[in-house]
């Protein structure tokens, strides 16, 4: 796949950090959001308002973010495969996308149709999630920074030749 130029790398990271920080954003107002519903705040106006957050940001703002981090593992020398933390990246936020749209958001705009009749459980399904994800985010940006781990074993090429180590290097 072909390499983009240093501004157009740029660009691509920026919009990615920016789509990223808008999620963690989300995340949190989902959050405080949820705080205020499980202390006691008006369930008729938290739970819809989370639904429409959750639906109209939190959930499109997860799929550009997993897009364009895919695009830029593809288009940068950071490879998707090359390197450990791209991949533990790559990882996590597919399964945080995966949980976005297949549960989150049916569980928040569920709520929202219940406000009034909500238990502590119920409200605390918008207290437990977020606050995983936020984690979860703020572990992903840990590795963006850091960069741990190295670079993933490149597969011997098919028809090399292997030598045998010497006792003693084992």
């Amino acid at each position: 796949m072909s390499r983009l130029s240093p501004p157009a790398r740029k660009a691509l990271l920026t919009l990615h950090l920016v789509t990223s920080l808008g999620w963690l954003g989300a995340d949190l107002v989902l959050l405080a959001l949820g705080i205020a519903g499980l202390r006691g705040a008006d369930p008729e106006v938290v739970y819809p308002a989370a639904g429409l957050l959750v639906t109209y940001l939190f959930a499109p703002l997860s799929v550009l973010v997993w897009l364009i981090g895919v695009a830029s593992a593809l288009l940068t020398p950071w490879g998707l495969l090359r390197w450990r933390w791209v991949l533990v990246k790559f990882a996590l936020t597919t399964v945080m996308l995966g949980l976005v749209l297949l549960l989150l958001t049916p569980t928040v705009r569920g709520l929202g149709e219940l406000a009034p009749a909500l238990t502590t459980r119920d409200r605390l399904d918008l207290v437990i999630p977020p606050t995983v994800s936020s984690t979860l985010l703020i572990i992903a940006t840990v590795l963006s920074t850091y960069k741990p781990w190295g670079r993933m074993r490149r597969p011997a090429a098919a028809g090399a030749i292997r030598r045998p180590v010497p006792a003693g290097r084992r």
